[in-house]
């Protein structure tokens, strides 16, 4: 029986090549978008939880309330630490990790300047038990002058020998000992990028350490006992912050495990939607997609029910039952999912490189993972039951008397289950199109936003090697080459904030717990950035050295202290300094939401990022080859390293852009299958009416009325998907908009756009067979068989 099943399946197939291929490809399409989405989905669910004691290890963050906003963040201080430690014997282990190394790694003649490094406690490898390859993990971080290599740095460093109790130099002076080797840290950890490890005890010799609780720069880890109570403990740290510091922050601790899709909140404190919200979205997006493909199918097999209606009425004549032929037509449904499951495999594979770029990930399909092979076959049966169960219920339940009559086309009208397939999926698809729209047009909104100082020509240098050292030579000589008309120097790069702090004042509200966020600078920041000043002036040393102690704020931070007038006013933050000048609010952080209030602070802060503005005069590629030459003669051993402010400020929509580019991608899939299943409709249709069209000709009709007549049923259809999908879409973009402050407004002309472009695109699909049925010769279309 069932080998009859396949001959049978298999004929009919090749017999309606057209509609066998239309078919294949609107699945495999569906299936390949839908198996791309699940490994990135499986991705996302594995971020940081595969460590063997996952269910054990929490990030500890910072909780507070600002102008009723709640913020949040997973920066502490570097005391922090140790104090948990001491009090709280449920913690197991504890470690604090500070991603801000970049050393200048050198062996004999190898010199590697770009790498990413990260200090951390000796306990680090105990909590996180990444790979180790050669080494004790255990030992390895104890000593300050020992290092932890990933297999690929010490490949790069070492080639294929032995790396272990090798040294490297560190920058100029620091001599590490090669103590581990792990496997290259993987896309899905907090950890991803990062190439090396270096102990805390090397951070606290060199004097990169403090015992400031005020100062929230590093993340703290900890693993607690197995019989440890997790919600005492949290509610036992909740005000551990307050009593090392008077402030009014709570502190909280998240599963390692859910701090990547469960935080509402951005490790820089800003709010942002639960990732977890983005994954669900597009595991939305994948069953939609596989919907319109199994819907194409529905449709084209019982739009050819005519022609197997009379087939029907026969075999039930001779005695098949409805049992017999639902297995029949669900076995053509397995054969053509399973075909489209080989062919999208093959696709998958093709697309992944280029779908990894996309995500920056690499994701990849276990071939020999036999989970996987189990999940794959459950996939196809599933689609090939989806796609094939209606149709086959719908065919087998033809009355041979009526059939074999001629009487059923008449029964086929009383409802046209297609109209509602069709409807439905034009409705996916135009609600995937105007979200995709919302988010493009938010992208634009956001860079058009006016970011309060001048990022063109604008080039940054991090300290290496000498520069901090020799930073007034290279300044003084880049100004008198001509190279540079401005030159400040920073604490951080001014799109980043990589500080923040409460601050103290006269006057001060109890309630006030205003986070402010804070940079330090030298001098002559406001000319070098075209920072708009408001009152005051720009901090300028020559004239007044005092200003190492000075404060410029921005608008925000003025709203926040409420002095009538800020210059000369006196804020604490560890010391006392003076405000001298107050700017117009600039973008620091996310352009998609409120600008923080932000002080920024005389030299006494420290700097080590040097900030140039680039003669307008000189070509830009010729400014940076002079001014390489100017940092190798003061910084001969370390490469010349830069980057363009407006690029590092381009970046801050990456994440945004890449759910616009994801978007657009699978809408255009939607439509493209969607216009797949109308092309096939139009294809058969057509033929179906060939004598009806001819007809109509012999009666006088124009070739321009016979198109609109086979189009108009079309054209209604996608105007009422668009009355269905209009609403639903709307909510579904204002939902996903409203977690950013800085947000466009929904108008009318996007659900145009999308109503009008779906149209034409449905006109486009269908024009050809109209045009070529309303060109037949009614000679040939009503001559006899």
């Amino acid at each position: 029986m069932l080998t009859n099943y396949f001959q049978i399946a298999f004929r009919h197939l090749a017999k309606n090549k057209g509609f066998t291929a239309i078919n294949i490809v609107g699945l495999a399409s569906g299936m390949t978008a839908a198996i791309l989405i699940m490994l990135w989905v499986k991705s996302e669910f594995s971020f940081d939880r595969f460590y063997s004691n996952t269910n054990q290890i929490y990030a500890v963050g910072m909780k507070d309330v600002w102008e009723g906003e709640a913020v949040e963040h997973f920066y502490t201080p570097k005391p922090m630490a140790v104090a948990l430690k001491t009090d709280f014997p449920e913690i197991n282990a504890i470690t604090r990790v500070d991603k801000g190394t970049g050393f200048l790694l050198t062996h004999q003649e190898t010199k590697l300047a770009k790498e990413q490094g990260v200090f951390v406690d000796s306990t680090f490898l105990k909590i996180f038990d990444y790979k180790v390859i050669a080494g004790n993990p255990l030992e390895a971080l104890k000593n300050p002058n020992q290092i932890v290599l990933t297999k690929s740095l010490a490949e790069r460093l070492f080639g294929h020998s032995d790396p272990i109790n090798k040294t490297i130099r560190l920058d100029s002076s620091q001599i590490s000992t090669v103590s581990a080797i792990i496997e290259d840290l993987p896309d899905n950890s907090f950890m991803k990028g990062s190439t090396y490890l270096v102990p805390w005890t090397l951070m606290e010799k060199i004097g990169y350490s403090d015992d400031y609780w005020g100062n929230n720069s590093i993340q703290t880890y900890i693993q607690l006992h197995k019989s440890a109570n997790v919600d005492q403990f949290e509610t036992n740290i909740k005000y551990f912050l307050r009593k090392h510091t008077d402030t009014k922050v709570a502190n909280f601790i998240k599963p390692i495990g859910d701090k990547w899709l469960y935080s509402n909140f951005t490790e820089q404190g800003k709010p942002s939607s639960q990732r977890i919200g983005m994954v669900g979205s597009f595991i939305a997006i994948a069953c939609f997609i596989l919907i319109i493909a199994c819907i194409n199918f529905m449709n084209l097999s019982t739009a050819q029910s005519e022609k197997r209606a009379k087939e029907v009425g026969v075999r039930k004549v001779v005695g098949a039952n409805k049992k017999l032929l639902v297995g029949q037509f669900l076995t053509e449904s397995m054969v053509i999912s399973c075909i489209s499951g080989l062919l999208s495999l093959l696709i998958t594979l093709i697309a992944l490189p280029y779908f990894n770029d996309l995500v920056s990930r690499k994701l990849s399909i276990q071939f020999d993972d036999l989970l996987f092979w189990a999940m794959f076959a459950g996939f196809i049966v599933v689609t090939g039951i989806l796609s094939g169960s209606y149709p086959a219920f719908y065919l087998s339940s033809f009355l041979p008397t009526k059939v074999l009559k001629g009487k059923y086309l008449h029964v086929q009208q009383k409802f046209n289950h297609r109209k509602i397939l069709v409807i439905s999926q034009f409705c996916i698809a135009i609600i995937l199109i105007i979200t995709t729209l919302s988010i493009q047009r938010q992208i634009r909104y956001a860079q058009n936003r006016e970011i309060g100082y001048n990022k063109e020509r604008l080039v940054s240098i991090i300290d290496q090697g000498e520069i901090s050292k020799n930073r007034l030579l290279i300044k003084n000589k880049l100004l008198s080459s001509g190279i540079a008309t401005q030159i400040s120097r920073t604490s951080s790069p001014l799109t980043e904030n990589r500080s923040s702090n409460y601050m103290d004042w006269a006057g001060k509200p109890k309630d006030n717990n205003t986070i402010f966020a804070r940079i330090g600078a030298d001098e002559n920041l406001v000319n070098t950035a075209e920072l708009q000043l408001v009152a005051g002036r720009d901090f300028d040393l020559a004239k007044f050295p005092t200003d190492s102690a000075a404060m410029i704020i921005n608008e925000s931070a003025a709203k926040a202290f409420n002095f009538d007038d800020p210059i000369g006013k006196t804020v604490v933050d560890g010391r006392n300094w003076h405000i001298v000048g107050v700017i117009k609010d600039f973008i620091q952080e996310s352009p998609f939401s409120p600008i923080t209030p932000m002080v920024i602070q005389g030299a006494y802060a420290g700097t080590q990022v040097t900030n140039i503005r680039i003669n307008d005069h000189m070509n830009t590629s010729e400014a940076l080859a002079a001014m390489e030459k100017i940092f190798k003669e003061y910084n001969p051993d370390y490469p010349f390293e830069y980057s363009f402010v407006d690029s590092k400020y381009a970046e801050k929509f990456k994440d945004f852009q890449q759910l616009g580019t994801l978007s657009s991608l699978f809408a255009l899939l939607t439509i493209f299958i969607s216009c797949l299943g109308l092309y096939g409709l139009i294809a058969y249709i057509a033929e179906n009416r060939t004598k009806e069209i001819g007809i109509h000709k012999v009666l006088g009709a124009s070739n321009f009325k016979i198109i609109r007549m086979l189009s108009q049923d079309f054209v209604l259809m996608v105007l009422f998907s668009c009355l269905v999908a209009f609403p639903i879409a709307y909510y579904i973009a204002d939902d996903m908009l409203s977690a950013y402050t800085y947000r466009i407004k929904i108008t009318w002309d996007i659900f145009i756009a999308a109503g009008m472009g779906t149209l034409i695109i449905a006109l486009l699909t269908i024009s050809y067979h109209a045009i070529k049925a309303a060109l037949i010769n009614p000679a040939v279309s009503l001559r006899d068989e």
